[in-house]
């Protein structure tokens, strides 16, 4: 099992300045496993985390928020259904979140996120998050930056807040080359299969690439706290980054270390007829 000791910390230390083009997209040289090996860990660690999910659930005390972040095919849909297979669906919910709704942009920007925030005992999973309010908003202007730059602080607080009441947050950016984005934005247009992925507005984003990769920057600078850090996770392999997503989350379960609660009596002799 020491193979799998990650031999580059993909965690961000608040405080840290974060430059993403010194930060790699693949796997570093040192590791001593490929692919075949970390999908059979990726497995093991599925049964492993459902049983400490099972008992998460059963605690009925405390949730993990697990938020992912990422240039568009990053793989954020393919991390959740490599890591999170064999999760109990009732206890496990999954939020995207897209352009908003009529409704949404008439509250806060918060809202449509703190309304679906993981009840005690489960585990959700946000597809996207409260983050494109500094990013997609601010590399598209769709609100003054003297707006949007109060956001980091509101953000903060919000997810101080969670932390609090027991929500654990594990905050992960999908750190893809430009290089791979092509391959796999191209990969959509020849494979006829694909076609329902792509979309002419990815063509168009794919110019910003600069402008995201400094929201970006700066996200992660200002939201990285000791309640909420970042983790960087290299994602030109999916494979790597799977493995690295599934060890951080079942990481973060062992550390809850849930069980399950003691009878409220003794049951010994109860025979049910």
């Amino acid at each position: 099992m020491s193979k799998f000791k990650l031999a580059v910390p993909h965690t961000i230390k608040p405080g840290k300045s974060v430059k993403l083009k010194e930060l790699s997209t693949g796997p570093s040289d040192k590791i001593e496993f490929g692919k075949k090996a970390a999908l059979e860990r990726i497995a093991e660690n599925a049964v492993e985390m459902a049983e400490l999910a099972k008992k998460l659930y059963a605690e009925d005390k405390r949730s993990i928020l697990l938020v992912l972040q990422g240039m568009d095919t990053a793989g954020k849909d393919g991390t959740i259904r490599s890591v999170m297979r064999g999760m109990n669906p009732s206890s496990c919910q999954v939020s995207s979140f897209k352009k908003p709704s009529v409704e949404e942009l008439q509250h806060d920007f918060l809202w449509r996120c703190h309304k679906v925030v993981p009840r005690r005992g489960n585990i959700g999973i946000f597809n996207r998050s409260h983050y494109e309010e500094v990013l997609v908003v601010r590399v598209h202007n769709l609100k003054p930056e003297s707006r949007w730059k109060k956001h980091y602080g509101l953000i903060n607080d919000w997810e101080k807040l969670l932390s609090t009441c027991d929500t654990k947050i594990v905050k992960c950016f999908l750190h893809i080359s430009k290089e791979t984005q092509r391959e796999r934005l191209q990969a959509r247009v020849d494979d006829t299969c694909k076609h329902w992925k792509f979309n002419m507005g990815d063509l168009d984003e794919r110019k910003l690439w600069k402008d995201y990769q400094e929201a970006y920057e700066d996200a992660i600078e200002k939201c990285n706290t000791e309640w909420a850090p970042w983790h960087i996770i290299p994602s030109d392999k999916k494979w790597y980054r799977n493995l690295v997503i599934s060890e951080l989350l079942k990481n973060t379960l062992k550390e809850l270390a849930p069980s399950f609660p003691a009878p409220e009596g003794d049951y010994a002799g109860i025979v049910v007829e």
